[in-house]
């Protein structure tokens, strides 16, 4: 019994490790895109070339 609880509040544990982590680093992509919306532009155009 107690195997079982351990087992399920490993997976519980992990799942929940997983979805901090993907919300991490969703919410870093999303803060650049916000908060530096063209800097891919602004690297095409700032190439050096005329």
């Amino acid at each position: 019994m107690s195997l079982q609880f351990f087992l399920v509040g490993g997976i519980i544990f992990a799942i929940y490790i997983y979805f901090t982590i993907w919300n991490i680093i969703y919410s870093s992509k999303k803060n650049k895109e916000e908060n530096y919306p063209n800097i891919k532009e602004d690297l095409q155009d700032n190439n050096g070339s005329d």
